[in-house]
């Protein structure tokens, strides 16, 4: 049971993390609350100018053959697919770039290309920290494609996405590139994105940016969603020939995010980033009877999840609001942690099938825990 005072809001400012497609779970958006990512932008990026925009719309009339809407379709029935999301060639036997989240836990999948004619697609690679799957399709020989940009774009280039956002069929979107090696804030987030203001909403994910001469820097991985007027900020993973990830994805590299199965849901996302300084007031505020040590705390645990046979306890409240079970895990292999944020980014520096061990508060126990980290396919909320 949530403690009622916990209904109260609890910050002022928040702004709504979003990754813009999810196929094998919901065609809803997957979404928590936190602080805005870390970025270079400073000032206002100026609008696109009428110039630009010409030069947008021309090139979307020539890249659009070469994107795909991609479904997860029930057997024999693509009418209702269970979600959708977009992906774009990049070779002439068929090799597709997506956002991994939209491809993630799917079982049907099929591409539809502009001319509305659907083929097969099998997952060669890809890296789930990062956001960034490989797909091969089987499209016809002579099927246009996209070329890869050489290099990063610059700060201030104007840029073009396609997508399938709230059930469009591939369709453009513009925006300008604010800020190069942006962060979420979050460790389930990919890091070092590219910075937009092209308005991507859910469907749009796994999208190229194009670049004015045609060429692909970005794929479309998440949004944010800020202030009473909830304006939108773009982020895509970038690409270039020359990416060692690329690489990778094309030997067939299947990699991953490392996962222990505990979570915070509900209001009680609000408190993943809570500084070490505000635990006590927080804990005292809330009435959450957490104790005086800051660390990170849970309200779930996933069945068969490591954390679960770790037999760790995720805080939890009876009828009259009174603290029955909640351990705070305070320290990954020996170092300090001291909120839900940091104790997730602690666990994806090591990689599936690693042990740790985490140092726990159980009430006035001090509990040393060792555990096997497991891939996020495996467990389930």
């Amino acid at each position: 049971m949530i403690p009622p005072v916990l209904r109260r809001p609890i910050c002022h400012a928040l702004t709504l993390s979003v990754l813009l497609g999810s196929l094998g779970t919901s065609p809803q958006a997957q979404s928590v609350q936190g602080t805005p990512p870390k970025s270079a932008s400073a000032t206002p990026p100026a609008a696109i100018t009428a110039p630009e925009r010409r030069t947008l719309q021309n090139l979307f009339a020539k890249v659009r053959p070469a994107t795909l809407r991609i479904e997860d379709c029930p057997p024999n029935n693509c009418a209702d697919p269970d979600g959708v999301g977009t992906a774009f060639l990049i070779s002439a036997d068929g090799l597709a770039l997506t956002a991994y989240h939209v491809v993630f836990g799917s079982k049907n999948l099929s591409a539809v290309t502009l001319n509305k004619a659907r083929y097969a697609v099998e997952v060669v690679g890809f890296d789930d920290q990062h956001d960034l799957a490989l797909l091969r399709v089987k499209v016809p020989q002579g099927t246009p494609f996209l070329p890869l940009a050489a290099s990063l774009p610059k700060i201030g280039d104007a840029a073009l996405a396609v997508g399938n956002g709230n059930g469009a069929f591939l369709q453009p979107k513009t925006g300008r590139l604010t800020a190069l090696d942006a962060d979420a804030g979050r460790a389930d987030f990919p890091p070092g994105t590219l910075e937009l203001t092209a308005p991507l909403v859910p469907g749009d994910s796994g999208g190229p940016i194009i670049n004015a001469q045609g060429q692909v820097t970005g794929v479309v991985s998440y949004i944010t969603v800020t202030g009473k007027d909830e304006h939108i900020t773009s982020y895509a993973v970038p690409v270039t020939t020359t990416a060692p990830l690329l690489a990778e994805l094309r030997s067939g590299v299947k990699r991953e995010a490392p996962v222990i199965g505990i979570s915070l849901v509900g209001d009680y996302s609000l408190l993943s980033e809570l500084p070490a300084e505000d635990f006590k007031e927080a804990n005292e505020v809330l009435e959450l009877d957490l104790g005086d040590t800051p660390g990170a705390f849970f309200n779930a645990v996933s069945p068969n999840s490591p954390a679960a046979r770790a037999g760790l306890q995720a805080l939890r409240y009876d009828q009259q609001g009174r603290k029955v079970a909640g351990d705070i895990v305070t320290a990954v292999n020996g170092k300090r942690i001291f909120n839900f944020n940091q104790f997730q980014y602690a666990v994806r520096a090591f990689r599936p099938g690693d042990t740790i061990t985490l140092t726990v508060l159980r009430g006035t126990q001090t509990l040393s825990v060792k555990l096997t980290l497991t891939g996020r396919s495996q467990v389930r909320n």
